[in-house]
């Protein structure tokens, strides 16, 4: 079994990925992740691509680049690192396979090595008009 540890705010998260199965690295994400020493658990909203204006910028990449930045703000703002998220659940408008690169560049600049586990939803439509992208994470707080 390969584990990897991480220990940020008072937390420490173990990443597990049964040798069983297929390694998720690659792909932006763990099998499973254990997180101990926290007494606070934060579930944060989804995060889209707009920027402090509201303002949607049009391309994809763009949106997916802006989404993880906003999550990165909430978790500053909690005290927290990108080390302390367990899981988050990524929404993408018309998905398509070659998304996934786009995808996985930011949550490997955005976790590192600690990646968390992810679901991939995609959906017709989110929230605004133009919106592509959106993700939300839980957080485990010290």
């Amino acid at each position: 079994m390969a584990l990897n540890t991480a220990h940020a705010g008072g937390v420490t998260t173990t990443i597990v990925n049964p040798d069983e199965l297929y390694d998720p690295a690659p792909n932006g994400y763990s099998h499973a992740v254990v997180a101990s020493g926290g007494s606070r658990v934060a579930y944060i909203a989804g995060q889209g691509g707009e920027n402090a204006h509201g303002v949607l910028p049009e391309s994809f990449a763009d949106q997916v680049a802006q989404a993880y930045r906003n999550l990165r703000t909430v978790l500053q703002e909690l005290d927290a690192s990108p080390q302390q998220v367990t899981r988050i659940n990524t929404y993408v408008v018309n998905y398509d396979p070659s998304m996934l690169e786009v995808m996985t560049r930011y949550v490997k600049e955005t976790f590192g090595d600690a990646l968390p586990a992810q679901t991939l939803v995609p959906v017709p439509r989110l929230a605004l008009d133009g919106m592509l992208f959106e993700v939300d994470a839980t957080a485990v707080l010290e």
